[in-house]
């Protein structure tokens, strides 16, 4: 009897010792953190509110790589401060994500149902700036440039680039479309799906038939008017609009480089197909408040409002702070999402990201990226990774790749 019992206290202590040494920890959301999880490879995503801050928390060390829009990744690697992983098109899984929607026009339910015109026009203005942006490239990165930095440096703590030259290597990372085509439209829905697939979306998107879906997140209505007026080469005349028209977009962003150009060469929009958003102040390198002129007349007021991220963006529409934004698609899903009255009325752009890793890494592209999360990980120093804001484009296509990749992400 005795040697059983002692038998017994042998084998708990053995099963207690084994629990103490490869004890494990389940969060709410059933993933399992590294810290308590022997072998699984965990990568801390820092939210910094924006893209500014990234490249001097990198080089100052506080960080080891950063997921941005461009000019910042272009930022990092001309101030030699960080080496390419992965542009965001070539992101895993293998070939899920080239040519992926970026950003999109969205507006507010009430102004495209108060003010269809205004809508129509201001899509119009979006698509003409593309493509002025697509058929004059450099013209085009020299004017962001100076809507960045008035031509001059680009300063961000210890780093410090030309404007010029960072802008220039940008642009060439950015494809300019505004076509909702059905390619563009079954990228926007796999979105979705990675947003559901990553535990984002709770509310109206998250049960909803794929009919449902579209009615909730699409009004193409505007981009349809827009292009046949171009086409026509024939604008309606909006009626005038009593207050300002908040048009968001966000800072230092290349992406809305077909609306801010559109605005810098105003006369030339004015003069070649009668709209223009006209600065009030033309000697600014930044305007912030313009005229919408149609047909020589003056409609609208429209006051430009920059915003750190996608998500602070999507907040200002939904409180309508701002009328009509440009940002990234998962934001505009995440606002929809919630109930916000926002539509998306087509894109501007695809691509434009990328994940870059300080330039003493070993990482030089994604599996050489993943080899080193799980050395530093193992050492009990897991990575820490700069995205823009919880549910940005960059942070979901950051996070779903880590996925597929079998590394647990902490926010940090």
């Amino acid at each position: 009897m005795a040697r059983t019992k002692l038998l017994v206290m042998v084998i708990a202590a053995v099963i207690v010792a084994l629990m103490v040494a490869g004890c494990t920890t389940t969060p709410q959301n059933g993933t399992q953190t590294n810290n308590t999880t022997s072998g699984t490879t965990q990568v801390g995503v820092l939210y910094s509110a924006g893209v500014g801050p990234m490249p001097n928390l990198l080089a100052t060390n506080q960080i080891d790589g950063y997921i941005a829009w461009q000019p910042f990744v272009q930022i990092g690697l001309d101030a030699k401060i960080a080496k390419l992983v992965a542009l965001s098109q070539n992101f895993p899984p293998e070939g899920k994500w080239a040519d992926h929607p970026c950003c999109v026009v969205t507006a507010r339910d009430d102004l495209i149902a108060g003010h269809p015109d205004f809508v129509n026009t201001m899509s119009a203005l979006t698509i003409l700036g593309d493509q002025y942006v697509t058929d004059h490239q450099e013209e085009s990165a020299d004017i962001m440039a100076d809507w960045l930095a008035g031509r001059g440096n680009l300063t961000y703590g210890n780093v410090s680039v030309s404007s010029v030259t960072a802008v220039n290597g940008a642009i060439k990372n950015v494809k300019y479309t505004t076509t909702p085509s059905d390619a563009w439209k079954n990228g926007t829905l796999q979105f979705v799906t990675a947003q559901k697939d990553l535990g984002l979306l709770s509310g109206k998107l998250n049960n909803a038939t794929p009919d449902q879906v579209n009615s909730l997140l699409f009004n193409f209505g505007p981009y349809q008017n827009a292009t046949t007026m171009i086409n026509q080469k024939k604008f309606v005349t909006p009626a005038k609009i009593d207050g300002q028209i908040g048009i968001g977009y966000l800072k230092g962003d290349m992406h809305s480089a077909g609306l801010l150009v559109a605005i810098k060469k105003w006369q030339y929009m004015s003069d070649t197909y009668g709209i223009a958003l006209k600065p009030q102040d033309p000697t600014q390198a930044k305007p912030e408040i313009c005229d919408l002129i149609v047909n020589g007349q003056k409609v609208a007021e429209v006051k430009l409002i920059a915003a750190d991220a996608g998500p602070q963006l999507m907040q200002l529409e939904g409180t309508s702070s701002v009328q009509m934004g440009f940002a990234g698609v998962p934001p505009a899903i995440g606002a929809i999402d919630t109930g916000m009255p926002i539509k998306v009325l087509h894109p501007i752009n695809t691509e434009g990201s990328g994940l870059v890793a300080a330039a003493s890494s070993p990482a030089g592209d994604w599996k050489s990226f993943i080899g080193w999360a799980q050395q530093r990980s193992a050492a009990g120093n897991p990575l820490k990774i700069a995205a823009p804001s919880k549910g940005s484009i960059q942070d979901v296509m950051l996070r779903f790749a880590l996925k597929d990749s079998g590394v647990v992400v902490k926010e940090i």
